[in-house]
């Protein structure tokens, strides 16, 4: 099937199988690797995307149903390297080994989207994806980090 969807704002065209899922859209066709793949059945996060504003486990979201949607990926989220997120990521050493951080990444920020200033609590309810390496106090840091940043409009 072909289909087309926006992807970093960027219209996108493929010709997949209406089964094939998001995470190997965006890997094998789209080229775009920062979206891992982890388990492969939606628990671990690590393949955490935007898809009209959610964070969405691209391994789970099929070819079939991304006609007209916008998705937003991990080299999406600041070209540069300058959103919030990742400056406060830096900032405080968040990874270890750093596969599961994209897609930590892309949780974080819809949080703030939502909740611009997150509770601890709002951070744990929120951030369901696994980290293997166990950061869970630094990421929890650096969401705080990157509010407080970016409500001092930085």
């Amino acid at each position: 099937m072909t289909v087309t969807f926006k992807v970093n704002g960027k219209s996108s065209t493929v010709d997949v199988a209406d089964d094939t899922p998001l995470l190997w859209v965006l890997r094998d066709h789209l080229d775009l690797k920062g979206t891992k793949f982890g388990c492969g059945v939606g628990q671990c996060g690590a393949c955490t995307v935007h898809v009209n504003g959610t964070p969405t486990r691209s391994c789970q979201r099929r070819a079939s149903t991304l006609s007209g949607v916008e998705i937003t990926t991990i080299e999406g989220l600041s070209p540069d390297g300058t959103h919030p997120l990742q400056r406060a990521w830096e900032e405080l050493d968040v990874p270890q080994c750093g596969y599961c951080q994209a897609g930590q990444l892309m949780a974080a920020s819809a949080l703030l989207k939502k909740t611009p200033k997150p509770t601890d609590d709002d951070i744990d309810q929120t951030m369901t994806n696994i980290c293997r390496c166990t950061t869970y106090i630094r990421i929890r840091a650096a969401i705080h980090r990157a509010a407080q940043l970016a409500g001092a409009g930085s």
